[in-house]
């Protein structure tokens, strides 16, 4: 019977994890062990900070949101269940940016947002 040599796959693998280690500190760089754990770690923590990102931008859009809107005399939450009683949809990301770059159109949905009636549903096309 024949037998395998299994010796091009091994190192395979090992280049494999250590190029994807490279740049890490010290033996975890080097040492295939080593590298092997900092990259499961890290794959942990990317699992999770994907999730947390998520978050983190919306804080983040919330932020310049109430920085325009308290500009104008107006606070964040009080924007948000003006828009909700109108059944205006703009997503946080949208009105951030046009709070942040546009800050005359935010003044104009203000003043939609403010005498719009109860009954009716606005849409803002800009």
């Amino acid at each position: 019977m024949t037998r395998v040599k299994r010796g091009t796959t091994s190192l395979k693998r090992r280049k494999k994890v250590l190029k994807l280690a490279k740049g890490f500190r010290n033996a975890r760089s080097t040492k295939e062990r080593q590298a092997h754990e900092a990259l499961m770690h890290a794959g942990v923590h990317a699992f999770a900070h994907r999730r947390d990102k998520k978050n983190d931008f919306r804080r983040l859009w919330q932020t310049k949101m109430n920085a325009g809107l308290r500009a104008i005399g107006f606070t964040y939450s009080k924007f948000t269940g003006e828009l909700n009683k109108k059944g205006i949809a703009l997503n946080r990301k949208m009105l951030a940016e046009i709070a942040e770059k546009h800050p005359e159109t935010l003044e104009r949905i203000v003043k939609q947002v403010t005498s719009a009636t109860p009954t009716t549903k606005a849409t803002v096309t800009e």
